[in-house]
């Protein structure tokens, strides 16, 4: 009995010995060293949380409103500073201009992107374009009035008596004329030229704060401005913006690049002076000293308003609300229609 008791307790032993070796073993079962494997968690996890470099440059075409300005100069920071291509694209970048309707060569599918004014985009929807605006460059608009500086304009209201140069069919006289009574106001057509402008010192013209009192400082003329926004009428300028059915299919990609159009517009408020000279390259037809006019005179609708809160790019339901009832009240728009149809946030940061 004794012998079995002894033999009994030398099996528990070496039970106990192998059960301990066993777990022991089990720890590093593959043999691999313990070490060794926390630096391969350590190797994965860092791998897991890199960024993940793009696998395949796309190509991508983005038409603008205009012919190339400092109101670009977030597009062209993105272009000139490789931001496109961190974020795999090859962008081309295609000049808007009188003849060039951006909404048009994008609804066609000739360019995935697109920049315009917002109520161009209401309009496009009310005449069947489905387009999804995804970023807002400028928070307000610059459209303004502009006057010489002896003319005693006050309010919208003084433009009544005087000669006003204006672009037939824009949105905004329509606005201005049904909000005010304008009926004394003389209606002249918009070149784009002057010269009736300073012949007539009493006279009223459609502007742009960030461009035409520069042209007008540099030929002698001392101007005032009232902008158009003072009258409620403030749609969002330049937005970014791509058809429905495009993004429906490639999010992902839309995604990508609001990346590198915000990141594009947040390295231009500090590289300005290299990428002007970039724009002033590709529209050599304006000159330097008006670009970086056009350049310091914007930053308040870039970076200001609800994007120094909310960041670049920010857009509210209740602005495109506002401006999609004030296009139909003026009967511009066949029927209303949600605000976000129209528009999404969805791919903005908030930086």
């Amino acid at each position: 009995m004794k012998k079995w008791m002894k033999f009994g307790g030398v099996a528990l032993s070496l039970t106990i010995m192998m059960v301990l070796f066993a777990a022991c073993g089990g720890k590093s079962g593959n043999n691999t060293p313990a070490s060794t494997t926390e630096n391969s968690q350590t190797a994965e996890t860092a791998a897991t949380e890199a960024p993940k470099a793009p696998v395949e440059t796309k190509k991508a075409k983005l038409v603008l409103n205009w012919f190339p300005k400092a109101q670009h100069g977030g597009v062209y920071a993105a272009k000139e500073q490789g931001i496109f291509e961190k974020h795999g694209f090859d962008v081309t970048l295609e000049p808007g201009g009188p003849q060039v309707s951006a909404v048009q060569i994008v609804a066609s599918g000739k360019a995935e992107f697109g920049l315009a004014h917002a109520d161009q985009i209401v309009i496009a929807k009310n005449q069947g374009i489905d387009l999804v605006v995804v970023a807002a460059a400028l928070q307000g608009s610059p459209q303004a009035f502009m006057f010489q500086e002896s003319a005693e304009v006050n309010s919208f209201e003084d433009l009544n008596g005087r000669t006003v140069f204006i672009q037939p069919g824009i949105t905004y006289w329509d606005f201005l004329k049904s909000k005010y009574d304008l009926s004394g106001a003389k209606e002249m057509t918009y070149t784009g030229q002057h010269v009736n402008f300073l012949a007539d010192p009493e006279s009223v013209t459609q502007a742009f704060l960030t461009s035409e009192p520069f042209f007008m400082e540099k030929e002698g003329v001392k101007t005032k401005t009232l902008l158009i926004s003072e009258s409620g009428y403030n749609p969002y300028n330049v937005v970014l913006f791509v058809t429905k059915e495009y993004l429906e299919k490639n999010k992902e990609t839309v995604g990508n690049f609001v990346a590198a159009f915000s990141e594009g517009w947040m390295s231009y408020k500090d590289t300005s002076k290299e990428v002007n000279a970039a724009i002033h390259a590709a529209n050599p037809n304006i000159d330097l000293d008006a670009i970086d006019f056009e350049d310091q005179a914007q930053k308040e609708f870039v970076y200001g308003g609800d994007a120094a809160e909310h960041g670049f790019g920010y857009m509210t339901e209740e602005r495109w609300s506002t401006l999609i009832n004030q296009l139909a009240d003026l009967g511009l728009l066949k029927n209303k229609f949600d605000a976000k149809e129209i528009f999404t946030t969805e791919f903005l940061t908030g930086k």
